[in-house]
């Protein structure tokens, strides 16, 4: 099975080429350009540096949130059309969960984090053993010390990716560290394995219908809301 891969979910730009489980090309931009204007060229070059007709291409994996609305949006719609012009599969994966495919060790816990602003972050937990992923705890919005909290609730190791700069400031509390900064932000090569490991030819038959997991709302419906119970 040949899978592209498109992850936009953060300030990274990235698109892979993976068939089976071989990744085959990738490419990965943070040049702080928006998705919009990089994303189609990406997966243009690609699919000719690798020699790859649209037509071959059997699934659409997409990075489907938490992360950035806008970068989450421009991947999916960019997914959808694709999955449906050439006449192939679209699966959606949670961003949280492909970051944890950066890093399959087993012994630890994996805590990916992205940044939810305001001083929170969107985290879940996950553990490799005998080569599969397991969620310890599911995705959600945090603060800083609830965040350490539910690591520390595992009573193991961690390893922390994803959008952790922040916390990267300070002095981590004993048994976390950082994964390598090659592999600490999102790969669409990530992605591409995670999707072929949940596909199912018999019920991902949907090209439209996918929605973005967004967790919370976004500062500007916040806002609205706060606006209409002003009035």
């Amino acid at each position: 099975m040949l899978t592209l891969a498109i992850e936009t979910a953060t300030k990274v730009c990235s698109v892979a080429l993976c068939r089976d489980r071989r990744i085959i090309g990738e490419y990965n931009v943070n040049a702080g350009m928006t998705h919009s204007v990089l994303l189609v060229p990406q997966i243009e070059k690609i699919l000719t540096c690798c020699a790859v007709k649209k037509s071959d291409i059997d699934l659409v994996a997409v990075s489907i949130g938490p992360g950035s609305f806008t970068g989450l949006r421009i991947g999916l719609a960019t997914a959808e059309a694709l999955a449906y012009a050439w006449h192939c599969y679209l699966k959606g994966v949670g961003t949280l969960r492909c970051l944890a495919y950066n890093m399959p060790r087993e012994g630890v816990v994996l805590s990916p984090v992205l940044d939810a602003q305001k001083g929170n972050y969107y985290q879940a937990i996950y553990r490799w053993q005998y080569g599969k992923i397991e969620e310890l705890q599911p995705a959600c919005v945090v603060g800083k010390e609830d965040l350490f909290s539910r690591i520390a609730a595992t009573d193991m190791p961690a390893m922390l990716l994803g959008e952790c700069d922040k916390l990267l400031q300070d002095k981590l509390p004993e048994n976390i560290e950082a994964v390598p900064k090659e592999i600490l932000r999102p790969k669409a090569a990530s992605l591409a394995i995670a999707a072929i490991d949940v596909f199912n030819a018999e019920t991902d038959k949907n090209v439209f219908g996918l929605e973005p997991y967004y967790i919370r709302k976004s500062e500007a419906e916040e806002l609205w809301e706060k606006r209409q119970k002003q009035k």
